[in-house]
This record gives C-alpha cells, sequence and structure tokens, in this order.
C-alpha cells in the first residue's frame, strides 16, 4: 500500500532556484520513493489558490499565477500519471469541511499560530501587539479572518485525504500540529465508539535540504528580491549572476568569494568545483561567467519543456480538471463520512 502525501503551495509569485531546491526538487522525487515498510507515496500536490486569496485579490492576476504554477509543476517533473495536480478551489469539500472545524476551534487557539502572530506583530510593536492579541483581538482591523483561520483551511486540505505525511520545512511544523488537534478533537467530539474518522498526519521533514543563498547572500527570497528566476532566460540569468555581491567583505578563506560558490555547488558537486576556483582566485568576473553556464545547462531542459506545455495550455487545464476529479472522489468520500458522524445528512 501507498502511503498518502500531501503539499499545498500558493501561486502568488513567479517560482526562484530557491523554491526549487528547497522543495520542489524533493516533490519530483517523491513520486518515486518507495522503501521497505510500503510502495512509496500517491501524492497530492495541490495549487492553493484559497490560500493565495489572502495575498492576490485580482481575478485575472490569480488565473495567471494558478497557470503559471501548474506550467512550473508539469515543467519541474511532476508526473499527473503518476501524481495528482489540482486546485484547491476546484475541490468544495475543502472549504466545506473547515466550518465543521471551525464549531470545534476557539479564538486563542488559533491566535497563537505563528503566520497570525506575524501580522499582529506588522500593525504594531510586539508589546502593544501581545495586549491586543490577549485582550483586544477585535482592534485588529487590518488583518483579514482569512489571515486568522488559515490554519482551519489548511487542516481541512490535509485531512480530507486521510494524509500519512506533509512535506514541510522546520519552521512549518506547526501547520501540521494544528492539524493534528483539529483531528484529535473532532476524533474526541464526535467519534464516541472509539473508531476515529480522521488519520493523524505527520510532518515530512526532508534533511540536508537546501538553504539557498541569495545574489545579496541572504536567504532567496522574493521579499528581498534577491532571486535568481528558475525558468530565467540566458540574458536573465547574466543579469542576476552578474549581480552577485563579490566585494572583499565577503571574500572567504581561500579568497573564494561565498556569495558565488554557494549558489554554485547546487548546479555542481564540490569536487569539480574546487580546481575551477584555486584556478581563479580573485577572478570573480571568470568564475561569474561558470555559473551562468551551469545554471543555463541546468534550466535550459525545464525552460523549454515549459515552454511547449505553455503552447497548450487547454491541455494543463484538462490535466488540473482531471486531477480535480480524482482528488474529489477521495475529498467528497471523506466529506460525507463527517457529515453523517456530525448528524447533517441521515
Amino acid at each position: 500500500m501507498k502511503k498518502i502525501l500531501l503539499s499545498g503551495v500558493k501561486p502568488t509569485g513567479i517560482a526562484h532556484i530557491g523554491n526549487y531546491f528547497g522543495a520542489m526538487k524533493q516533490f519530483v522525487d517523491l513520486q518515486d520513493f518507495q522503501d521497505g515498510t510500503s510502495d512509496g507515496y500517491q501524492c497530492y500536490f495541490m495549487i492553493a489558490d484559497y490560500h493565495g486569496l489572502n495575498l492576490i485579490q485580482n481575478g485575472e492576476e490569480m488565473r495567471r499565477l494558478t497557470l503559471d504554477l501548474a506550467l512550473d509543476y508539469l515543467a519541474i517533473g511532476i508526473d499527473p500519471s503518476r501524481s495528482i495536480l489540482f486546485k484547491q478551489s476546484d475541490v468544495s469539500a475543502h472549504t466545506e469541511l473547515t466550518w465543521i472545524f471551525d464549531t470545534l476551534v476557539t479564538i486563542p487557539y488559533l491566535a497563537r499560530a505563528h503566520a497570525f502572530k506575524a501580522a499582529v506583530e506588522k500593525l504594531t510593536d510586539a508589546t502593544v501587539a501581545q495586549r491586543h492579541l490577549s485582550s483586544k483581538l477585535e482592534q485588529l482591523t487590518d488583518i483579514n479572518v482569512g489571515t486568522f483561520n488559515y490554519p482551519v483551511l489548511m487542516a481541512a486540505d490535509i485531512l480530507l485525504y486521510d494524509t500519512d505525511v506533509v512535506p514541510v520545512g522546520q519552521d512549518q511544523k506547526q501547520h501540521v500540529e494544528y492539524a493534528r488537534d483539529i483531528a484529535l478533537k473532532f476524533n474526541h467530539t464526535f467519534c464516541r465508539d472509539s473508531i476515529s474518522t480522521f488519520k493523524l498526519p505527520e510532518p515530512l521533514i526532508i534533511k540536508d535540504v537546501a538553504v539557498v543563498p541569495g545574489i545579496d547572500g541572504r536567504k532567496m527570497s522574493k521579499s528581498y528580491g534577491n532571486t535568481i528566476p528558475l525558468f530565467a532566460t540566458r540574458g536573465e540569468i547574466e543579469d542576476a549572476v552578474m549581480s552577485i555581491v563579490t566585494d572583499s567583505n565577503v571574500t572567504g578563506a581561500g579568497g573564494i568569494p561565498p556569495n558565488i560558490y554557494n549558489i554554485h555547488k547546487l548546479f555542481k558537486n564540490e569536487a569539480d568545483l574546487t580546481p575551477l576556483y584555486d584556478a581563479h582566485k580573485g577572478q570573480y568576473k571568470a568564475l561569474k561567467e561558470a555559473l551562468i553556464e551551469d545554471i543555463d545547462a541546468f534550466l535550459k531542459p525545464m525552460r523549454e519543456r515549459r515552454a511547449q506545455l505553455k503552447i497548450n495550455t487547454d491541455k494543463v487545464l484538462e490535466i488540473l480538471k482531471n486531477g480535480a476529479e480524482r482528488a474529489g472522489k477521495q475529498a467528497d468520500a471523506k466529506l460525507l463520512e463527517v457529515k453523517k458522524i456530525i448528524g447533517v445528512t441521515p
């Protein structure tokens, strides 16, 4: 039997190589994963467009970003014959189960979520934020309910599919913990015959995942403006790499510029890089040119696959439709089970 794996990504911007090495590459690898205890994973890859509404509130932009993310998934190697690729909004059970869970969770419980606390702290200093959080929640008028309720929708996303594992970073474990807590609360409240409705998912924290540095040395992030797009053209790669900071303050031991080297080792093994960097000590332009060649060689096949897919977007939309039908069968069956248990259907 295959274990169930679910991952969701919001369609909120252009993918960069940090997204790829930090998560997307692992999604492709997990399609083929097998171990001694199971036949691997049945993978559900969800485009979390309803989650994205907290940030994207323009219809045309949402449609474009959703299609872009579907193209990205397919171009990197997500195989719709082996994995289920679908849009969250195409499976209505997600939002329906969210409301059922909303009747079980409390405001103080949701107020402990990291994402909500971060939103509060953006409004005011930490001291005032904590006071608002504990006694003046109604005054936080600039935070939408979707941000506050985000963990409940995510719990519904996970629990609908009897998910065994959710691949997350160490800093995202709380999302899975919320899903487990909500599953336990539902099981305790409604499953008095001791037969649990919801399976308790586990976080899948993949070891040795690269923390990808940006062109300024900080973690690569759209918010820092220090990214290299995953499907960049040759010209875009050249512009980004030539902008990598290489002054004397960021030169490591042996004269190796770490901001170049730390990106370069994502694309070439260190045994090959050592003689290159030894031969070009202090020659930052030459090292950047070598990095451009290696990035372009790596990205070119994916870039070309994406361009071919974009020619026939109807096929991509059909893949999403088929994925939603497959996901919907599982989700609707679980929701019907829940509705019977809570007494809203015979």
